[in-house]
């Protein structure tokens, strides 16, 4: 299963190091990466897999609301489906 994951907030030092790590410790596979600054704004988006994973979708959303919490930034994962539909015109 896959899962879209966005990261949103006031840039800072260690957030990808921070956010990785994280998911790395529920064995949530990145798949893809893409991040940006604009200007003192940092935004990313990861396509995760969620298959070897020791947490559920929801559990692990509840835990990314957590993480972002933390580190002071706007952290969401939802399943790449759901995603989808509500990004498609």
């Amino acid at each position: 299963m896959r899962a879209v994951l966005t990261v949103v907030g006031k840039d800072k030092t260690g957030i990808i190091a921070k956010v990785s790590s994280f998911l790395a410790e529920r064995k949530v596979n990145i798949l893809d990466i893409s991040q940006t600054i604009l200007q003192d704004y940092f935004a990313m988006i990861m396509l995760v897999d969620l298959t070897a994973s020791t947490v559920a979708l929801g559990v692990l959303a509840d835990e990314c609301k957590e993480l972002g919490n933390k580190i002071g930034m706007s952290v969401h994962v939802q399943h790449e489906e759901i995603f989808n539909a509500m990004h498609s015109v």
